[in-house]
């Protein structure tokens, strides 16, 4: 039988992890309600600037953007969206293999590519596996925000722009709805399936003619860089309300199974309680009669 100390300091003991899980439950809670917010207003309008940007392209004649145009793929970036922190269940592990997945289709097409990570768990990880990182950022924790993306993303369209890069791909937790995400790697760079977003359907039906001034060129100059900032944005969104859900997720059956162990201690405990008694009465009956 246990020793009756050990149990009562045992259920303690998972009382209080319960009390820290179920606190973690309701931060994640609060904070998925917050990211929610921002992904969904970011996807609205992440949306229109797709649109915008595949009916001006289409309309431009002979004009097009540096980012828009495909080459061959001789240098790739991937970059890794991961979280900061643990306990969000099998968020990091889900991108960090849809990740491995590509960083294994490079090495066997022979591609050359940069690692870049986002997040202390997937820097870990990949440390441990021991690819390089070009570069590691911490910075980005579940509110990040658009100044930040906006430099990373402009250095990226710099790397495009000069050749430096062919490719961008990003490994992250896409967000679909509250009970739905999904860890996927997307092409963020040509930009060519911009002009094959959901306004093309529209286009075909009713072209609309479009007067540029002062020309194509220079709208495209600005508008086209901006849809690629506004998509890994929402990257970057995504990523940060989808751990929370998955966070708030974990803590909510850590905090139920800490409940159903604190049961099974206390059944345990009770049962070497009177198991005890038992056993002392009859010593005393046992006794008794020996005194007889």
């Amino acid at each position: 039988m246990a020793n009756l100390r050990s149990l009562v300091k045992r259920r303690k003991a998972v009382r209080n992890i319960r009390k820290i899980t179920k606190t973690m439950e309701l931060i994640a809670t609060s904070r998925f309600q917050r990211a929610l917010k921002r992904a969904q207003e970011a996807e609205a309008f992440t949306r229109k600037i797709a649109e915008l940007a595949a009916d001006l392209s289409q309309n431009a004649g002979d004009v097009s953007h540096p980012l828009l145009v495909s080459r061959p793929v001789k240098k790739s970036l991937l970059l890794v969206l991961t979280a900061n922190r643990g306990l969000c269940g099998g968020y990091n592990a889900s991108v960090l293999r849809e990740a491995m997945l590509a960083v294994r289709q490079y090495t066997t097409a022979n591609t050359a590519f940069d690692l870049e990570v986002s997040g202390k768990r997937g820097i870990a990880f990949f440390k441990f596996q021991g690819l390089a990182r070009t570069k590691e950022y911490t910075n980005f924790e579940d509110k990040p925000t658009f100044a930040e993306v906006d430099a990373l993303a402009s250095r990226l369209i710099e790397l495009y722009a000069t050749g430096q890069i062919d490719e961008l791909k990003v490994a992250y937790m896409k967000f679909l709805n509250p009970a739905r995400q999904t860890a996927v790697v997307e092409t963020l760079l040509p930009l060519a399936g911009v002009t094959e977003g959901p306004s093309t359907a529209s286009v075909s039906v009713g072209r609309v003619n479009y007067e540029f001034l002062p020309d194509a060129s220079e709208i495209l100059e600005e508008l086209v860089p901006l849809a690629l900032k506004i998509r890994l944005f929402k990257c970057f969104l995504d990523a940060a309300v989808s751990e929370q859900i998955a966070r708030r997720v974990a803590m909510k059956a850590a905090t139920e199974n800490a409940g159903e162990l604190i049961k099974d201690i206390t059944r345990l405990y009770n049962r070497t309680r009177q198991a005890n008694i038992t056993k002392e009465i009859s010593e005393l009956i046992a006794g008794a009669e020996a005194l007889k």
